[in-house]
């Protein structure tokens, strides 16, 4: 279970994230929403210590991860930001290689190719597995940074908007992707999105919030819904199910 307590991070006079406290569960897909400027991504990349807090205290599992040992926590949890542009040529094979570095330090093992022969045929990249980067598509490089993640082995899965740059079609196979990760692969997912039809589609629990605070949390029937919703992005939303599913439709 990962665990924030009491965490914060301001830049001068703007408070970021306040004090935010939770326990995300263990397995399934956790969505973290919430308006832009709410702190999201500057809580995601603190519980992955890309990014120091001010105060406060994160665990993963029991192990706090301002004190654990950088490949002890790389071999539990995982993290594709969203800047993941790589500016050197590299094929998508060298590029989900990278994933085992907690493991192997650069000297890859048999058992590391196995890995990452494995994560490569997980998200369908066999074929392209020769490819350099710039040669693939906006949504085939998306399936490459998520190989290389897939491929650490790592039992959270933290993700930072990954739908970004990714049209309709593109968006809905990287979500089944990650929701057959979490169901056949045992990991917890933790993802930013923007989307909330996402969101309430593919995802376990939701956390929202807002000016840096929680401002709510819960299952998908707990979260997706009108009096819920408005309140947290601060505009009138309509929730409808269609087929089984939640579709929200703004009215502005």
């Amino acid at each position: 279970m990962i665990i924030t307590s009491d965490v914060s991070k301001s830049y001068g006079e703007s408070t970021v994230v306040d004090g935010v406290s939770l326990s995300l569960p263990r397995g399934g897909i956790t969505s973290i929403i919430g308006p832009n400027g709410a702190g999201k991504s500057t809580l995601l990349s603190m519980v992955s210590r890309l990014m120091a807090m001010d105060k406060g205290s994160v665990t993963v599992d029991g192990l706090d991860v301002s004190k654990t040992p950088g490949d002890v926590l790389a071999r539990r949890l995982s993290i594709l930001r969203q800047d993941n542009h790589m500016t050197a040529r590299l094929t998508v094979r060298d590029l989900v290689s990278f994933g085992r570095y907690p493991y192997s330090k650069g000297r890859l093992t048999t058992d590391d190719k196995v890995h990452i022969d494995e994560a490569i045929g997980y998200l369908d990249l066999t074929a392209l597995s020769g490819r350099f980067l710039d040669e693939l598509s906006g949504g085939q490089r998306q399936r490459a940074f998520v190989a290389m993640v897939l491929c650490q082995d790592t039992d959270y899965v933290l993700l930072d908007e990954p739908l970004n740059n990714l049209d309709m079609k593109h968006a809905m196979g990287m979500m089944k992707l990650l929701q057959r990760a979490a169901s056949e692969l045992g990991k917890t997912v933790v993802l930013v999105l923007h989307d909330i039809n996402f969101a309430s589609w593919y995802s376990t629990h939701i956390v929202a919030m807002k000016h840096g605070k929680v401002a709510a949390q819960g299952s998908v029937d707990e979260m997706i819904r009108p009096d819920v919703l408005s309140s947290v992005y601060e505009m009138d939303i309509a929730v409808h199910e269609i087929a089984g599913q939640r579709i929200s439709v703004y009215y502005g």
